[in-house]
């Protein structure tokens, strides 16, 4: 079969529209799932056992599994644990939720790694000049832990992007997706699948001069 290298360009447009999904699902998944890291590696830190075991839970499941199968479950097994019929574009609610739950477990250690690197004496002198718990964890602790997990947050944006492809399995039109698509009416894997690669390592290496740049920033203000 001759590979018709220009269909890449005519099926270019197609598969930009399918980026900027995959970017979508990318942004959404990791700013619901830094919220969820937080509260989650604040949980795990608690001296309240119950909230720890849960948080510790959630974190491990999430970690320890295939993201794969994660999705796989909340897009088939939940409707038919709780049995109600899938609703029209159920398979983004699913994408969405499957995606912030796990980059919540990551991001969830690698805030609490963040905060932990904090030397506790800073945490005593606080609470020695009478601020509360929370007020130390706001005006001491965090902002400091942040400029030290922006790195591994900026790592775990880059895995997300790179994983969001598995949510083509449920029928999501992101950029491998469209990239199928157009290989099964063109019958022309090389061009189109080429094509993606390029396209996602080209977002990955825009995110990965941002993270750069931010490091360097937040360097500057120490």
């Amino acid at each position: 079969m001759v590979i018709k290298w220009g269909l890449a360009i005519e099926a270019f447009p197609i598969l930009l529209q399918g980026a900027k999904i995959t970017i979508q699902f990318t942004v959404v998944s990791v700013f619901f799932g830094a919220i969820l890291g937080l509260f989650f590696a604040l949980g795990r830190m608690s001296k309240n056992k119950i909230i720890k075991y849960i948080c510790a839970a959630y974190i491990d499941f999430f970690r320890g599994t295939p993201l794969l199968v994660q999705i796989l479950i909340i897009y088939i097994g939940v409707p038919q644990l709780f049995g109600f019929s899938m609703p029209d574009n159920y398979q983004y609610i699913a994408g969405f939720v499957a995606l912030s739950l796990n980059c919540g477990a990551y991001t969830a250690e690698i805030f609490r790694s963040g905060i932990q690197s904090i030397d506790p004496g800073q945490t005593e002198a606080a609470r020695s000049l009478g601020m509360s718990h929370y007020q130390c964890m706001r005006y001491i602790v965090l902002p400091q832990a942040f400029k030290v997990v922006v790195p591994p947050l900026g790592n775990e944006f880059i895995a997300m992007l790179k994983d969001s492809s598995l949510l083509a399995f449920i029928a999501i039109e992101d950029l491998l997706y469209s990239g199928k698509i157009v290989v099964g009416r063109t019958f022309q894997p090389m061009p189109i699948y080429l094509t993606v690669a390029l396209m996602y390592l080209c977002m990955t290496m825009v995110l990965s001069m941002l993270v750069n740049y931010t490091e360097k920033r937040l360097g500057k203000s120490d």
